[in-house]
């Protein structure tokens, strides 16, 4: 497939994950420009990748295949003022943007092609987790997406776009909450009595090994978590206590509150 052209309306870390997926997967550093308002991040940036910074939003996607929005969606509604009308023909628009809905995009850059995509921060190493839809794409559009999405991890695809919202709050922001539980873990095992750089390193093989062994097998992970809890044993009590501290509950409402929260940042700002 011919790499397209790929015009970055911001260049933080998701942006700068994106870049370096799309290099890594072959796209040519002359296909790919990002606007940045920081010279010193410019300068960066072009030094570590080879691709073209500029400072204009306009000019970073006046020839693109696929205008790709990472910034944040607080600062949206200028950025499509700026760039209303100057979206090259036969470009898609790809925006990471967390709660910024289609309508929102297509409106105001009065612009058809439009893929919302969640991606999350895993992607700065090739292991991100993407949702995406899409609406008025061609094939070859939807190829691009794919791509794109795809060379920093895993993209799924759903057929409506109210499940972004949902996607943000399980996977987008889930990385924050595997944070948190990794942070407990680790802090545990120092109040019990370890030393805190080994207590750090046998939370995260402890979470990774997990994860891996559960990816791998095929049994529901209620079934992983019997096969490790013998009757009366530590893991049980370990549980129990949890169980009652409200865990599983603290988890739901977390997630619950972020999808609330991605609703509301895609609605009309007054």
């Amino acid at each position: 497939m011919t790499h397209p052209r790929i015009g970055m309306i911001g260049a933080g870390m998701m942006g700068e994950a994106m870049i370096g997926g799309l290099l890594k997967n072959g796209t040519p550093a002359a296909h790919i420009y990002a606007a940045e308002p920081r010279a010193d991040r410019r300068a960066q940036l072009h030094a570590q990748y080879g691709i073209t910074m500029v400072a204009s939003n306009r000019e970073a996607i006046a020839a693109v295949d696929v205008v790709v929005f990472a910034i944040k969606p607080q600062i949206i509604a200028g950025v499509l003022t700026e760039l209303r009308g100057h979206i090259p023909t036969g470009a898609l628009v790809l925006s990471i943007m967390a709660g910024v809905t289609i309508a929102t995009l297509r409106d105001g850059l009065a612009h058809d092609a439009i893929v919302r995509a969640m991606p999350n921060t895993p992607a700065m190493i090739g292991a991100g987790m993407s949702g995406w839809t899409a609406v008025g794409v061609t094939d070859t559009q939807r190829g691009w997406a794919k791509a794109v999405l795809e060379s920093f991890g895993q993209a799924v695809y759903v057929d409506n776009e109210h499940y972004i919202n949902q996607v943000t709050a399980l996977s987008g922001s889930g990385p924050g909450y595997v944070f948190l539980m990794l942070e407990a873990l680790t802090d545990a095992g120092v109040h019990v009595g370890l030393a805190r750089p080994l207590a750090k390193q046998l939370a995260e093989q402890t979470m990774l090994g997990s994860l891996q062994y559960a990816i791998a097998s095929t049994k529901h992970p209620a079934e992983l978590r019997n096969d490790v809890t013998s009757p009366a044993g530590t893991t049980a009590a370990g549980l129990v206590a949890m169980e009652k501290a409200g865990l599983r509950t603290a988890i739901n409402d977390g997630v619950r509150a972020a999808y609330e929260r991605s609703v509301e940042l895609g609605k009309p700002q007054h």
